[in-house]
């Protein structure tokens, strides 16, 4: 089995966003296709925010994976987020997720990236292993919270 990461591009929307929009159902998370569209335009048309790569196993689409950059005093330079890891159902549990880790982590290294963070559902436990094995560790002394911003209304 080979899996590879293929950077996405504009022309790879088509494939992406159902990929994206099955995501967002598995996660209960509530979006419009029109701003999913939108979010993920503005990360593959500006590698400065990140970037999104579709997962391949022996030459077919099996998920996708985003980064998105950031900065951090703590982390001593530029950190980033893994916002979105979605495999195919079929995909799951054969060691896919493990090489698609390896290969981001490559990718941040890469991209002078000093930290990983990501958010993974509580009871989510087949997930949890993963990143564990992966290196990622709980910091149960934080808490990560957000504040949604709406736009600003327009005229």
């Amino acid at each position: 089995m080979i899996v590879k990461l293929r950077l996405a591009r504009l022309s790879d929307l088509a494939a992406l966003l159902p990929l994206v929009a099955a995501y967002h159902a598995f996660e209960g998370l509530q979006t419009t296709a029109a701003r999913r569209e939108s979010a993920v335009r503005q990360l593959i048309a500006n590698d400065m925010l990140g970037a999104v790569w579709l997962i391949e196993v022996d030459a077919e689409t099996a998920g996708y994976i985003a980064l998105c950059v950031g900065f951090s005093i703590e982390f001593c330079g530029f950190d980033a987020f893994i916002d979105e890891f979605y495999l195919l159902p079929e995909f799951r549990g054969r060691s896919v997720g493990k090489q698609v880790l390896a290969s981001i982590q490559g990718e941040a290294r890469l991209r002078g990236i000093n930290a990983l963070h990501l958010e993974v559902a509580r009871d989510n436990q087949p997930a949890r292993r993963l990143y564990a094995g992966a290196g990622f560790e709980a910091r149960d002394k934080y808490l990560l919270m957000s504040c949604l911003i709406e736009p600003p209304p327009s005229n």
